[in-house]
């Protein structure tokens, strides 16, 4: 059994501008991100941890390695979505650009590409769910921290808990939140906590 603590970043300045959607690109934690990191590190305090993995995007490397102090190891497949062109603006802006890209995609994301150009909900799952079947087997029987991003956490902990895609975004996961959920050798998936502070 592999206990998994699914950590989000910390707030980056996207986030605080009316969440405007980050995706790909690469930018770093506020100040206020990083205290978010710091809150995490004393939360988990009496946690040890196994393996430390984060999505290769400086704010989710950034907010492991403070809330962790331990070796990250970054994962191309934590990467956050890629949200085509959606990237760089708020929803209401590209919903006011084209509101039937955001129409397809509420209505089935596992088939339509985010922002047009951009990945679908399955192609996001499959390489989130491939990372965790691999630390699966290399961890069995320990913890570890994974952090990454809100839009891949959350499509895959609504592939996991057999919800049509198009739900995920009634899962929550707020900057810093710890999602807490077990993976048994079979691959069974129980969620334990969810945006939890602990």
């Amino acid at each position: 059994m592999l206990k998994v603590f699914l950590l989000r970043h910390g707030q980056t300045a996207w986030n605080a501008d009316n969440n405007r959607y980050c995706g790909r690109s690469d930018i770093s934690l506020t100040t206020k991100g990083i205290q978010q990191a710091e809150l995490v590190k004393e939360q988990l305090k009496h946690i040890t941890f196994d393996g430390v993995y984060s999505s290769p995007l400086e704010r989710a490397f950034m907010t492991a390695n403070i809330a962790t102090g331990a070796h990250v190891k970054k994962d191309n497949r934590l990467i956050e979505a890629d949200f085509g062109n959606w990237e760089k603006k708020t929803r209401e802006e590209f919903i006011a650009e084209n509101p039937l890209l955001w129409q397809n995609w509420m209505e089935d994301p596992a088939l339509h590409r985010a922002g047009g150009t951009g990945e679908t909900g399955m192609e996001i799952v499959k390489r989130v769910d491939a990372f965790f079947n691999d630390v699966r087997k290399q961890h069995a029987g320990g913890n570890i921290l994974v952090a990454a991003h809100n839009g891949v956490n959350r499509l895959y902990l609504a592939y996991k808990l057999g919800m049509p895609l198009r739900n995920y975004r009634m899962l929550v996961q707020d900057n810093a939140s710890i999602t807490m959920f077990t993976l048994a050798a079979d691959g069974a998936f129980t969620l334990e906590h969810l945006n939890s502070k602990f």
